[in-house]
């Protein structure tokens, strides 16, 4: 049973993030053909085709290594300046016909074959021809359908299931007082007896002040115990229906850093916990978590380099980071471990699959925001690039300077491209032989 669970954690994922994958495209897709791009192709996946079908002048269809997707949009190079008229020119089907240098022949290349489907009268359709606010629209609909079904499965999780969260009471009570960094082990006659147990607390029990100052949420209470040290505690609750005060002093403990949980400080400590009831959030908890999260993804990937780092010491048999990067292959095994892990409700479970597949939909839009090629914040930053630099010129008085000439940065863009598959490849091996493990 273990196994069927794992396996449909990892196959509903993998699902989950192609049809992800497919959206992006449907986001720069739909608003080119709105706009009249000549659209040739629309497939998730690379290499060699499992299934297609045509419908007018687009096949759309699936291929064989599910690693991402694209769309073909006719004409995302400008033809040579060379090949164009004086004055500019609506002729883009000659390009230069020789060239020198090796990354000049790529470039010469890649013109070549972007102008291969262009047709008579397809001269008005060409992606680089279309106005620069045209072209942000479409390159930009790609990252944006990801931040939409980033939102939809948070509001899913946040505002549909609802959210565990901490109330004001009691849950459970610790026996004895042991240091965080020793939380996993039992009570021993020397640990001494917790606060909490003096006072005589008890689960259920419902707190509503500490010394005197009225209790509205467990993370109030919280801060005011830890700033208690071993100070006097007054704790105000209700059991049963009845108000009572209960009286002790609570003790200096070792406790995770708020600031930095993996780090421990010295602060007052009671000795409870709290009951967790669902709470149903709303659209503004909905964007506060995704802001959260997109910084906490921004800082990952100024990160990244050094993660590697890391992860390429674990290929050789070192230990992998909790937090390591991962491909498809090692966050379907993490959806595969969070769905089958007995330790959490099946409703847990499934709320862990939503947040993991939603926080990958948000990842994959901010580092396609990246301004570099091939990425699509590449084509934003050229879109960005060519509407400022013919304002200048209007503003100068000067002549058009004309569409930004992308292809330039081809080199570039091959590098880049060779510097992802490098990290794909890395990534899918570590995954494969040296995996992150939540149990």
């Amino acid at each position: 049973m273990h196994t069927l669970i794992y396996t449909l954690g990892v196959v509903g994922f993998f699902v989950g993030l192609m049809v992800s994958i497919g959206l992006h495209e449907v986001g720069h897709m739909w608003p080119a053909k709105k706009f009249g791009v000549k659209v040739t192709e629309y497939f998730v996946g690379f290499g060699r085709r499992v299934w297609s079908f045509r419908r007018g002048e687009t096949e759309y269809g699936i291929k064989a290594i599910p690693l991402g997707g694209y769309v073909k949009l006719v004409g995302m190079l400008p033809p040579a300046p060379a090949a164009q008229p004086a004055g500019g020119g609506d002729q883009p089907q000659r390009v230069r016909a020789s060239s020198t240098g090796m990354f000049t022949q790529l470039v010469a290349d890649a013109r070549a074959a972007e102008y291969e489907l262009v047709r008579p009268g397809d001269e008005e359709r060409l992606f680089y021809r279309k106005p620069w606010w045209q072209k942000l629209v479409i390159m930009v609909g790609g990252p944006a359908a990801n931040v939409l079904i980033a939102f939809f499965l948070f509001s899913v999780l946040i505002i549909g299931m609802g959210v565990p969260t901490a109330s004001t009471t009691v849950d459970d009570v610790s026996d004895c007082v042991i240091p965080a960094s020793e939380a996993s082990r039992a009570c021993t006659d020397a640990d001494p007896v917790t606060p909490a147990v003096e006072a005589g607390l008890r689960p259920g029990d419902q707190i509503t002040s500490f010394n005197g100052v009225p209790i509205e949420e467990w993370d109030q209470l919280t801060d005011l115990i830890r700033d208690n040290a071993n100070g006097a505690a007054e704790i105000g609750i209700q059991r049963d229906g009845r108000q009572m005060t209960l009286y002790t002093d609570t003790t200096v403990s070792a406790r995770p850093d708020v600031d930095d949980p993996d780090s421990y400080v010295r602060v007052g400590f009671l000795g409870v916990s709290p009951t967790l009831e669902i709470e149903q959030g709303t659209p503004v908890d909905v964007a506060e978590q995704m802001g959260s999260l997109v910084e906490l993804t921004g800082v990952a990937m100024l990160e990244l380099p050094e993660r590697m780092v890391g992860v390429a010491r674990a290929a050789f048999g070192a230990e992998r980071a909790i937090d390591s990067p991962m491909s498809v292959v090692g966050a379907s095994r993490v959806a595969g471990d969070l769905a089958s892990d007995e330790a959490f409700s099946w409703r847990e479970r499934i709320s862990q699959l939503i947040a993991l597949l939603a926080g990958v939909n948000l990842f994959i839009a901010m580092f396609n925001f990246i301004p570099l090629l091939p990425l699509d914040g590449g084509h934003i930053a050229g879109a960005l690039y060519e509407a400022v630099r013919r304002a200048i010129a209007r503003l100068r008085g000067r002549p058009d300077p004309g569409y930004v000439d992308v292809a330039k940065l081809l080199p570039v863009a091959y590098a880049v491209a060779m510097v992802l598959i490098v990290m794909g490849v890395l990534l899918i091996y570590t995954d494969l032989v040296n995996p992150v493990r939540l149990q």
